[in-house]
């Protein structure tokens, strides 16, 4: 194919031109990555572009040109070179249909849809775990994923506690703190603190004395509230405990997750029942100002037991990431701390293996139900692995029945986002409310907000739609913000 050299470059420049164009041959095409078919059409539209321009410059010379005319022309340059033909996308984001583009809107709206919550009554057993979730997980039932949203969004409230004041007091105990709860019928009783029985060398502190929170010994966790509502009460059936427990935030935090090996549970009668020892030293440690989380739970969950004596209850554990370790360990202790302890059930986000093979054995002898809910492509669902021994102490096993989603079923999320992503807590909630069965695609109703994701995880949401999200002003959008599932019936 030749396009018409002498008609489009000057005279004076045309041995220059001629001179130059057999090294054009041997340059990378920018076209490259698209196939010859594909390379002749685009330039064969270049082509029929360039000659129609030629035919019409006579005419286009001797009009005065406006700027709707330039406009005009620069668009009609755009649609002939048909450039949406290489990236579709481009095309697709101007083409979403109405419907398509209201409901994005809405998805990135500031304004919160609160879920009608259905009542559970004589079934709130079932969805807190009696029967291990059967005939609920596949296909979800839509009260079970409604209640699995609302306790991430516990957990998601114990990050926002943290990071609103992660420092802790040096010479006293620290004062109560204010916890903004996604969910007002439930109410704060007390704070939780994890201790680290390991300290940094005192050289970090000499080369990086401005590390502050991050190497302190102890950290606020997470909280134990209670659900103070006559109504709420009602519609669940019971009046619920709830403990919430975040992931890793400090320094020796990350110190504990990495002292992987087993060791055996304080206090119990079989030596082969093991868990994880940084998992365990969290758990266990007192900290100078603080008791130990295990303490501090037990001793709050009784006193809860007996002020709600006579009452029907449930304790309800969730955590993400660390918070989903714990959690386990937590459920273990409180399971037996009381004559008549109430059902314990565990909803973790994202959790790592936390012991052995007599480990899970321990919890289902206590009847502690676990619900872990685990991406694919999240790498500390898999961790740790398997230590090189004689029997089954030394190998991890997870505990308890799954929910498992997948990165790649969302519209949203690029199918190979980040490892950061796939483990992020408000993708989780994202893949929860979107998931339907195993073998159906992303619901097409799934109505919780983009807005925390988008803000979040931008560079893991696909282009078409964080240009949507610009175009909607979504950077003015004020971010943490609290979010509840509306109902997928709605």
């Amino acid at each position: 194919m030749q396009i018409g050299v002498n008609s489009t470059v000057p005279a004076q420049n045309l041995l220059v031109f001629e001179t130059k164009r057999a090294s054009f041959k041997c340059r990378k095409s920018p076209l490259n990555s698209l196939s010859t078919e594909s390379t002749r059409k685009h330039l064969s539209n270049l082509e029929k572009l360039l000659q129609k321009t030629n035919q019409t410059d006579s005419d286009r010379a001797t009009k005065p040109l406006t700027n709707g005319s330039i406009s005009i022309k620069r668009k009609g340059l755009l649609e002939g070179l048909k450039l949406w033909d290489i990236k579709p996308e481009m095309k697709a984001a101007e083409e979403m249909s109405p419907s398509h583009l209201n409901r994005l809107q809405r998805l990135l709206s500031k304004t919160m849809e609160y879920s009608p919550r259905n009542n559970l009554g004589s079934r709130w057993r079932e969805y807190h775990g009696c029967n291990d979730w059967s005939g609920l997980l596949d296909p979800l039932d839509e009260n079970l994923r409604r209640e699995v949203v609302r306790y991430g969004e516990f957990v998601q409230a114990a990050y926002h506690g943290f990071h609103s004041n992660p420092a802790m007091p040096v010479d006293e105990a620290p004062l109560p703190r204010h916890v903004a709860l996604p969910d007002r019928s439930y109410k704060v009783t007390k704070s939780l603190y994890a201790t680290s029985s390991v300290g940094l060398p005192k050289w970090v502190d000499d080369m990086a004395p401005n590390l502050g929170w991050m190497t302190q010994r102890s950290s606020w966790i997470g909280f134990v509230a209670v659900c103070d509502d006559r109504r709420e009460i009602q519609r669940m059936g019971r009046r619920d405990i709830v403990i919430a427990l975040r992931g890793t935030a400090t320094c020796l935090e990350w110190t504990e997750n990495f002292r992987a090996q087993l060791v055996r549970i304080p206090g119990s009668d079989d030596s082969n029942q093991r868990v994880e020892c940084g998992f365990l030293s969290l758990h266990e440690t007192r900290g100078a100002h603080v008791p130990s989380l295990a303490e501090s739970v037990v001793q709050e969950v009784q006193r809860l037991i007996e002020m709600y004596k006579g009452e029907t209850l449930s304790i309800t554990i969730t955590g993400h990431s660390l918070g989903a370790a714990l959690s386990l360990l937590v459920a273990d202790e409180i399971s037996s701390c009381a004559p008549q302890v109430p059902p314990v059930a565990v909803f973790s986000f994202g959790g790592p293996r936390v012991g052995n093979k007599n480990f899970v054995q321990r919890l289902n002898q206590k009847n502690v139900k676990v619900l872990r809910i685990v991406n694919n492509q999240d790498l500390i669902t898999r961790v740790p692995g398997v230590f090189i021994g004689d029997n089954n102490s030394w190998a991890y096993t997870h505990v308890g029945t799954e929910l498992r989603v997948d990165t790649k079923m969302s519209p949203y999320l690029k199918p190979d986002a980040d490892i950061a992503c796939c483990h992020d807590l408000e993708a989780y909630l994202h893949l929860v409310d979107g998931f339907s069965s195993s073998n159906c695609p992303f619901r097409s109703n799934a109505k919780r907000s983009l807005v925390k994701l988008v803000n979040e995880q931008r560079s893991n949401v696909k282009q078409l739609y964080t240009h949507k999200a610009l175009s909607l002003n979504l950077d003015r959008l004020n971010v943490p913000i609290p979010s509840c599932l509306p109902s997928p019936s709605r």
